[in-house]
């Protein structure tokens, strides 16, 4: 289990410069002309979340005498994966009734000012608390125990199958028992015979992802399973986007299965499998990428659904350098396309 309400904040830093690697591929406007911003979505949370002082001892203390758990949920507006989760996942009916029985659901603002107030007493603004958590994605969702612990994070959005998994995971105590990976697939057998999708960019065995082996590139790190949905669609609608697809060509690209015993050397040097590796670095969802820098550590990762735009301006975040001086990923994207729109480039968040 994990207790974050104690991490130190991080320092406020400078914004970064913009690379503009791997723009969209959107004709440019006539000199002047603003591009467009598309894709946003504000979105009204429902009137059951829990009205809170967002004194976290107090909400957790309070939902453990209504036999609950807390469901910190960090937003920003306009965000469409938030829209989708609060629109889609909480209108399914088995859904909202499970939510609504075993959790209080608090809302903040990962750019708000509320007064937060953790459980040794501290208090800062909500934004800072984003920040010392390392929310990167919004949405992002913590589920705590009745002791303040959290059990489970959620970076991203996950769509209703999987989400239920992670409900049930939580509603039923089930961190006593094991870890989530392995209850995930408790629930969701191994895919049986199949292969992963293949692409001309993808390294081929064997997997030293030492620097030392591999040489100074920044490497991206695919987790994926067989017959998986959700990976198919990585590989149909991103992988296969021009743009993405030039970013990718200045990486070390290293697919695995995150299910298999294939041999590894990650990036620190360390002899594992594929399996155990994903197990370590608590990857929970197919498909996953973990985004590494030239010297071999491990600077942002992404879990959940996948959009274009956001997943290129990971690649550019980390092949920038961007990372340095904007520790927050939600400030560079927003950087990042604005200055696409300055060039007179469209920018779509959600296509």
């Amino acid at each position: 289990m994990l207790n974050l309400f104690a991490a130190p904040l991080l320092a406020l830093c400078a914004w970064l410069p913009l690379a503009a690697a791997a723009e969209p591929a959107s004709p440019a406007k006539p000199t002047g002309e603003l591009g467009q911003f598309l894709g946003a979505k504000d979105t009204p949370h429902p009137d059951w979340f829990r009205e809170s002082f967002l004194d976290f001892q107090e909400d957790v203390n309070q939902a453990a005498a209504d036999g609950k758990r807390v469901m910190l949920y960090v937003y920003q507006a306009g965000c469409p994966y938030c829209n989708r989760l609060v629109e889609h996942n909480f209108t399914q009916k088995d859904i909202h009734d499970q939510v609504r029985k075993n959790f209080d659901v608090i809302a903040l603002n990962m750019w708000g000012d509320r007064e937060v107030t953790i459980v040794d007493g501290k208090s800062m603004t909500e934004k800072q608390f984003a920040r010392a958590i390392g929310a990167q994605f919004t949405p992002t969702l913590l589920f705590f125990d009745e002791q303040a612990n959290i059990v489970l994070r959620i970076n991203g959005y996950y769509p209703p199958q999987n989400f239920r998994v992670a409900l049930d995971f939580v509603a039923g105590h089930q961190e006593t028992k094991t870890n989530y990976k392995e209850y995930f697939r408790q629930r969701n057998p191994a895919p049986g015979p199949g292969k992963l999708r293949d692409e001309d960019f993808f390294r081929k065995p064997p997997f030293d992802l030492t620097v030392k082996a591999r040489g100074e590139r920044p490497l991206a790190v695919v987790f994926e399973q067989a017959n998986c949905k959700d990976c198919t669609q990585l590989h149909d609608k991103v992988f296969a986007n021009p743009a993405t697809r030039e970013i990718i060509g200045r990486y070390d690209m290293v697919q695995l299965d995150m299910w298999s015993d294939t041999p590894v050397t990650t990036p620190d040097g360390q002899q594992t499998t594929a399996r155990q590796w994903a197990l370590d670095a608590d990857v929970n969802f197919a498909p996953s990428i973990l985004f590494f820098d030239t010297a071999g550590k491990n600077i942002i990762r992404a879990d959940g659904m996948f959009k274009n735009f956001h997943l290129q301006s990971m690649f550019d975040y980390v092949l920038s350098g961007g990372y340095r001086t904007e520790p927050q990923f939600q400030r560079y994207i927003a950087a990042r396309a604005e200055h696409l729109r300055e060039q007179g480039i469209d920018v779509d968040i959600w296509e």
